[in-house]
């Protein structure tokens, strides 16, 4: 499991990296008053940037354990130890729903 939370970490710094470069290309690619050459040349140079710079390649894993279901976004674990972190105090500001 390690090995996946580092390779999940790698593509996030990849993705984070090309990110406004994979944009602008895009941009420029979609825009329909710009040249056809210079569209095509955009094109080529998107296809040349690595795989996992886009965010389709970007999985939500846990960080503790690398499980890849049931994970809560905003604290980028999954269900079991967010439960557990919840219970033991661990994560400020949350507390068990009673009503």
């Amino acid at each position: 499991m390690k090995y996946l939370i580092k390779k999940d970490n790698q593509r996030r710094n990849i993705f984070k990296k090309f990110e406004l470069k994979r944009l602008y290309l895009k941009y420029i690619i979609y825009n329909d008053s710009i040249s056809k050459e210079v569209r095509t040349n955009a094109m080529i140079l998107l296809n040349k940037l690595p795989k996992n710079s886009s965010n389709i390649r970007i999985h939500n894993r846990c960080v503790i354990t690398g499980r890849p279901k049931a994970i809560y976004r905003d604290f980028r674990l999954s269900r079991m130890i967010l439960r557990d972190y919840a219970h033991n105090g661990l994560l400020p500001g949350i507390i068990k729903s009673s009503w």
